[in-house]
């Protein structure tokens, strides 16, 4: 079974002091069943791998390591997107449009998100969308 994944999950498989129980149950359902993302997931993922080489967490190698780690993974990139869903999950919970992407996402395709934004689970519980872990 595919899964929605945010770069909050991705990213804390390329950051060695990262890594928890549900990202590695994460990263075996999305190696057997795939990911499913929203275009935004590339960049959000490379910006949180860049500004970790700026503080010092991680160096380039590591960065680019972990990019060819993910783009490896069978990942499904969802452009499509209902507009009306969209924007109102970001109005009743108070979220960026960006977050409500993966929400959105998840809820239209009817699979489980994987996601360590709390306001972001938060949200998913009340709509009834299953979250991994």
């Amino acid at each position: 079974m595919a899964v929605v994944v945010d770069s909050s999950v991705a990213a804390s498989w390329c950051l060695p002091d990262e890594g928890t129980g549900i990202a590695e149950a994460t990263l075996r359902l999305v190696e057997a069943g795939g990911m499913i993302v929203p275009p935004l997931f590339w960049y959000e993922l490379r910006n949180v791998l860049v500004v970790s080489e700026r503080r010092g967490r991680i160096d380039i190698a590591t960065a680019s390591a972990g990019l060819k780690r993910i783009a490896a993974l069978p990942t499904r990139i969802d452009g499509q997107h209902d507009e009306t869903l969209l924007l109102g999950l970001a109005r009743a919970h108070g979220l960026t449009v960006y977050d409500c992407a993966y929400l959105e996402l998840a809820k239209r395709t009817e699979v489980p998100l994987a996601t360590f934004d709390k306001a972001l689970r938060r949200a998913t519980a009340a709509e009834a969308v299953p979250v991994v872990g």
